[in-house]
């Protein structure tokens, strides 16, 4: 009899932890799906442990030999983000928002040679992973490009007194939002081949 109960315990608990893996994959999926860009913010502040959580997320993203070549630069007063924007004509949605994380590869930690054009992929990635965990934790953000555009990457530097082997990939404007625009279904067949180029199913 005790044998059974605790067989049975045993089914139970595993059947909770699948159901619990599904549930999971199925917050991840659609946190995924349901990030979408957000240019307008009220003026509330983000609080300094959702902040890090954001930093942390972009830290976690893969990256090419384990080198991490990237520098965050947080801007959370109104002086220091109108004070960048006047370096992206396209990232107006600066003037009305509490936050802003600007991405940079560092030359320094990168790789040398060829490979060093790595760290565009590897911040790239960590840009996604603040714009997922961004949407995962109730706030609205959108990815405005610097790099490789010269204007945007001179006035950026200035604007932030970057040394010379601190490269502004992008800055990403956070908010509370104080929108709530449709995510586009991207999916488009067309898109992919199966083998070779053209190959189908």
């Amino acid at each position: 009899m005790i044998r059974k109960t605790i067989i049975a315990l045993m089914a139970l608990l595993a059947t909770g932890f699948t159901n619990m893996q599904a549930q999971t994959t199925n917050t991840a999926l659609e946190n995924i799906m349901t990030r979408t860009s957000v240019r307008q913010y009220t003026n509330q502040p983000v609080e300094p442990q959702k902040i890090e959580q954001l930093l942390r997320a972009g830290m976690a993203a893969p990256t090419a030999v384990n080198k991490q070549p990237w520098h965050f630069v947080v801007l959370s007063t109104r002086e220091q983000i109108d004070r960048l924007a006047g370096a992206n004509p396209r990232a107006g949605m600066l003037r009305q928002a509490p936050l802003a994380i600007v991405v940079c590869g560092d030359m320094q930690k990168a790789l040398t040679g060829k490979g060093q054009e790595y760290w565009i992929q590897d911040c790239s990635a960590a840009t996604e992973n603040i714009l997922l965990a961004a949407n995962a934790l109730g706030l609205g953000a959108v990815w405005t490009g610097t790099y490789p555009m010269d204007d945007r990457v001179k006035a950026t530097c200035e604007a932030l007194q970057l040394p010379q082997h601190i490269v502004p990939l992008c800055t990403i404007v956070i908010g509370y939002p104080a929108e709530k625009p449709q995510p586009k279904d991207k999916w488009n067949p067309a898109n992919v081949s199966y083998g070779v180029f053209g190959g189908t199913k």
